[in-house]
Parts: structure tokens; C-alpha cells; sequence
């Protein structure tokens, strides 16, 4: 199964203004906050990389063989600060993207 393109619009909506992208990769999606990777968007979730800031959240790997990842529910999508404040402490959490 893969991600519906209104899962990704709708996930972005609520990220604006933050500066974020999803790219299609592999069926899925990744999700880049200014242009740090910061998770991936599978079969409709959003799954973020482990950090002090998504602690707490339930854990699982967004696809077979991968690692743990911080699940998102639906609930916390639906509250756009919230869902803004775990994407930007992630992103600034993360190394950053070397050039």
C-alpha cells in the first residue's frame, strides 16, 4: 500500500509556514524541513526520526527492514502547532545536510 497524495497535501497544509517538502521515493514519501530529512510519510502515517523532541510517541519501522521510528498518530496531525513544533525541534535535532 502507499501514500495518497491528499495524505502528503493535507500533512504539508498543516506544516505551513514551516519550510517543508515531501519527495516521492520508492511509493512513499520523504519529508525534508528545511532540507533536513526528517521522516518518511508511509502508508498514510507519518513516521519522524527518533529525537528529544518526539519522545514519547509510539515507536515502529514505517516499512519492513527499516529502523524504529517515531509514529505520529492522526490525532496530533489534526493540531497543527503541535505537528509544527515536533517537525521544526526534529529538523533542529538532526545534523545538517552537508553540501
Amino acid at each position: 500500500m502507499s501514500t495518497s497524495r491528499a495524505t502528503v497535501d493535507h500533512l504539508l497544509e498543516q506544516l505551513e509556514p514551516l519550510p517543508v517538502r515531501a519527495r516521492a521515493m520508492f511509493g512513499e514519501h520523504g519529508l525534508y524541513c528545511d532540507e533536513t530529512f526528517v521522516g518518511v510519510i508511509c502508508d498514510d502515517v507519518l513516521f519522524l526520526k527518533p529525537t528529544a523532541a518526539t519522545d514519547g510517541l509510539p515507536e515502529g519501522a514505517p516499512y519492513p527492514g527499516a529502523k524504529a521510528h517515531r509514529i505520529v498518530v492522526a490525532e496530533t496531525v489534526e493540531e497543527p502547532a503541535l505537528l509544527q513544533r515536533l517537525v521544526a525541534e526534529t529538523a533542529a535535532a538532526l545534523p545538517a545536510r552537508r553540501r
